[in-house]
């Protein structure tokens, strides 16, 4: 497997690896409701739970986490997942976690460089994610990014009181938007 880079260079954002002096501010983002609330998790996390997850991180090889970064400014993180390198697949997922940077295009912008350095370096076929069904900003985002609807999975997650579906979608490397190149 190809070294996660230094830094991914996007317009406006930069990823460069997740170091483990980010995970206080990690801990804030997930442990605000407004975010948690898009997560597949229903409680805040601890900073001994962070830690324990980013000590096992650093040993794994089929992830890369990057910090999202604005102005020099950590705003997010966006990870590769599950990377597989016998069929060229991974999972990504994405959080900004600090509300002033929310709706001004910066997780757009990080998810198009995420996917140029995983169908290009990585050479990766397929990037997939799963979205909550009620995340619609979400959705049309991935919607506009490229990505496409494969399937459902029905009240796969107990969320606010009730089941929810997550929707899974994906984009194969013949389908990345050639703006994106």
């Amino acid at each position: 497997m190809l070294e996660a880079p230094q830094v991914l260079q996007g317009g406006r954002i930069r990823l460069r690896p997740l170091l483990s002096s980010d995970l206080r501010r990690c801990v804030k983002w997930f442990s605000d409701p407004q975010i948690i609330r898009f997560l597949g998790r229903n409680s805040p996390v601890t900073m001994l739970e962070e830690e324990r997850w980013f000590r096992d991180y650093e040993r794994r090889t089929d992830e890369q986490i990057f910090a999202i970064e604005v102005d020099g400014v950590h705003i997010g993180n966006i990870g590769l997942h599950k990377i597989d390198r016998v069929h060229r697949k991974a999972e990504v997922g994405i959080v900004i976690g600090e509300a002033t940077f929310w709706s001004k295009g910066y997780g757009t912008e990080a998810m198009r460089t995420a996917l140029r350095y995983a169908f290009g370096p990585l050479g990766l076929n397929k990037v997939s994610l799963d979205v909550l069904e009620y995340n619609d900003r979400a959705i049309r985002t991935y919607e506009r990014l490229g990505f496409r609807p494969e399937g459902v999975h029905r009240e796969d997650v107990y969320k606010e009181g009730r089941f929810v579906h997550v929707i899974r979608m994906s984009m194969l490397a013949r389908e990345l938007p050639e703006a994106f190149v």
